[in-house]
């Protein structure tokens, strides 16, 4: 016997949707196709209808919806305090209104067929995505998840609340350049595991300054450590080992940015007398390390909360286009430069 969410996934849209057409639900903006190919879905499964409401029985009570979440982890998972933070504001909102987090994964996770498969053979409402996954896997989970929702991902096709890493690299770039550096090197990662790091924004921020600046970019001053904070470590000692050496090193995030500080603590190189540091991301760490790290604050938690409110407006509006919110950084200045 087929199900509500059956018509949802053949429709390509929210069960909620399906539920506002069959009960004439009129509060929320819908289109004439979007009518149309529920009502085709319900014929072409030969859905059996609810029996209808009596007046009597009043409103019936929101819908308590629980989404599943893929946090973007290199490691291992609940370690990195960034996307911790994220997950905390989705968490807040979703409490607020009755809602639950079904399921937390790790792209690592998902690329497991056995675990994608289980995970989604009973598909949630509705997806939080912190990673840009695969086209094989996003594919594969779009195609049972109508509603998803991207945290700072490269997904296209979905809300996504973010922050500008172009336009943040270039201005802590441009800020280590103000303060008279010529010779700034970068250590992050790629976006994902099928992408290089051209594709970065915060890297192409960076080759932006430097290139506007007139100012040479050597190869061997750029490092992709995978956002492994060891082989960041080890990266920064190759570098200031050289015979001409960097003065400055931008940090793609504060994790790198202080896995950079450890390498220079560890040669005996004042920081920023010699070598001046700085990250992106402003996590609690970053007021502590030594010295205290100068960074941009991403307002994590508020993402997380934004997030959350896509996901409640996408159940209701599901055919409106996608909408990108790109949230304020701040200058963190400290004594790192």
């Amino acid at each position: 016997m087929s199900t509500i969410r059956d018509v949802a996934r053949l429709a390509g849209v929210s069960t909620a949707t399906v539920s506002r057409v069959i009960n004439k639900d009129y509060q929320y903006k819908m289109t004439d196709e979007t009518r149309n190919r529920v009502w085709k879905a319900i014929a072409e499964l030969d859905y059996k209808l609810p029996p209808p409401r009596k007046d009597n029985e009043g409103k019936a009570a929101p819908k308590a919806y629980s989404a599943g979440c893929v946090l973007s982890i290199t490691k291992e998972k609940y370690r990195d305090p960034y996307f911790m933070t994220i997950l905390s504001g989705i968490e807040s909102r979703f409490d607020e209104k009755g809602y639950s987090i079904g399921f937390i994964k790790t792209h690592f996770d998902l690329t497991d067929k056995k675990t994608l498969y289980e995970t989604f053979e009973k598909p949630p409402d509705g997806l939080m995505l912190m990673e840009t996954l695969p086209p094989d896997i996003y594919g594969y989970i779009r195609a049972r998840v109508p509603v998803c929702i991207g945290i700072d991902t490269g997904h296209g096709d979905i809300d996504n609340v973010s922050y500008d890493q172009f336009n943040t690299a270039l201005r802590a770039v441009r800020l280590l350049i103000a303060r008279g550096h010529t010779q700034i090197a970068f250590i992050g990662g790629c976006c994902d595991s099928s992408t290089d790091l051209q594709s970065n924004k915060r890297y192409m921020g960076y080759m932006y300054a430097m290139m506007s600046a007139g100012l040479p970019v050597r190869a061997e001053f750029v490092k992709d450590c995978s956002w492994q904070e060891l082989v960041c470590i080890e990266q920064v000692k190759e570098m200031m080992s050289l015979p001409s050496r960097p003065t400055a090193i931008f940090g793609a995030s504060d994790f790198m940015a202080i896995a950079a500080l450890s390498a220079l603590y560890s040669m005996g190189i004042n920081v920023p007398g010699e070598v001046a540091v700085i990250g992106i991301t402003n996590i609690e760490l970053s007021n502590f390390s030594s010295p205290p790290l100068s960074t941009y604050e991403i307002p994590a938690f508020e993402m997380g909360v934004q997030a959350a409110d896509m996901f409640e407006r996408r159940m209701r509006e599901a055919d409106s286009l996608p909408l990108q919110i790109l949230l304020p950084t701040k200058e963190i200045l400290r004594a790192s430069v």
